[in-house]
């Protein structure tokens, strides 16, 4: 997992696509939003807010 991130930093560092990493950040903060809430009882009103 440190080396895929570390080969996507590099990719950013080196071609200069600072813009990307907001994009993965978010993606991962809602990939971990629908982890966490999978099997909860709050996933309902999670779902209604997308």
């Amino acid at each position: 997992m440190l080396s895929f991130l570390r080969e996507i930093w590099m990719f950013m560092r080196v071609r200069k696509k600072f813009w990307l990493l907001p994009i993965f950040v978010m993606m991962i903060l809602f990939g971990g939003l629908v982890v966490l809430t999978k099997g909860s009882a709050v996933a309902p009103f999670i779902y209604t807010i997308f």
